[in-house]
């Protein structure tokens, strides 16, 4: 090799080091592992893809997802989340408590992005909203003082009501502190609360005989893994009894539940792929403040209405962002 010939072979090196280690780079597929109740085609989670996609992220060529679902029953999240980080996932996404939680069980140092997350800190998922401490950032949604205003609607729509059942699981994380936030929060609006504990699908029925017995004016639905997978029988029972409910999003009202008001559910997704990005870009989980919602919405039923024999006051249906007629 003459001398020349070795000093270009060297700066061509030279050269194509950079390039190779940048294409490298770009090729590099990074993997989101996602926690969920529902299936990847969910219309709940478009708006994360749709995030995603903006960001530059394709999947198969720059992102590949690892989904975990639940299909409703909580309790199958720990051997879930467990799976999602044998596979040493990039980050993983957690929709709500249950997951959430056990998300947080299952690894310490694996970034974790929350999305419908309720009271992160009192449910322990960060020590403070402006800095989480931990792996675990994202979206908090409902907080205990939104349950004065959702039962403050209720009564709205309905001025008679003055006896409340409260429908709760007691099973999955931070449905507690929610429950406990609504019968303050009902007797403030000089209610009386009745909390209706629900463990498994079989006291749902066991609960609305107790609320038809004792003669409660109406039911507030909180949100839970359990509720939403039986959401369409909780619905049959509140018509069969005459109970006028509210619930905690568009989807009660959507399976055919009188009220809802709670966050805007697109917001919570839209955002969680912002966290994603700034995540895969090397930002750190404790340094991520963890933000609450900007928006909510407001949802009416008024078949249902029709069915129970109730007129929602105009006031009412003027303030809501659907109604369903």
């Amino acid at each position: 090799m003459t001398r020349r010939t070795f000093l270009c072979g060297l700066a061509l090196g030279t050269l194509s080091a950079p390039l190779a280690a940048e294409a490298q780079e770009a090729s590099k597929v990074r993997r989101i592992g996602v926690l969920t109740a529902l299936s990847p085609d969910a219309p709940r989670w478009k708006p994360f893809h749709e995030a995603l996609r903006r960001l530059g992220y394709i999947e198969g060529r720059n992102i590949a997802f690892e989904w975990r679902s639940s299909g409703g029953r909580a309790e199958r999240f720990p051997n879930l989340a467990a799976e999602l980080v044998h596979l040493k996932v990039d980050v993983l996404v957690a929709s709500d408590n249950p997951a959430i939680a056990a998300a947080q069980q299952a690894t310490k140092t694996i970034p974790v992005v929350m999305v419908l997350a309720m009271d992160p800190v009192a449910s322990g998922f960060a020590e403070s909203l402006a800095r989480p401490g931990r792996n675990i950032t994202g979206l908090t949604g409902q907080g205990t003082d939104l349950q004065g205003k959702i039962l403050q609607i209720l009564k709205e729509a309905i001025p008679t009501v003055s006896r409340v059942g409260i429908l709760w699981v007691s099973t999955e994380p931070g449905r507690e502190v929610q429950a406990k936030a609504a019968e303050a929060a009902a007797r403030a609006l000089r209610l009386q609360p009745r909390l209706v504990e629900a463990r498994a699908p079989g006291d749902l029925d066991k609960g609305f005989a107790a609320m038809a017995k004792e003669k409660q004016d109406a039911v507030q639905i909180h949100a839970s893994q359990l509720i939403f997978a039986h959401r369409a029988r909780i619905v049959e029972l509140t018509l069969n009894n005459g109970l006028p409910s509210i619930g905690p999003g568009g989807w009660w009202v959507e399976a055919g539940g009188l009220l809802s008001y709670g966050w805007k559910d697109s917001d919570q997704y839209d955002r969680a792929a912002h966290y994603v990005d700034k995540i895969l870009n090397g930002a750190k989980p404790a340094d991520l403040p963890i933000q609450q919602p900007t928006s909510f919405e407001m949802h009416v039923n008024l078949k249902t209405a029709k069915a129970l024999g109730l007129k929602i006051p105009r006031t009412v249906i003027l303030q809501a962002d659907k109604v369903i007629e």
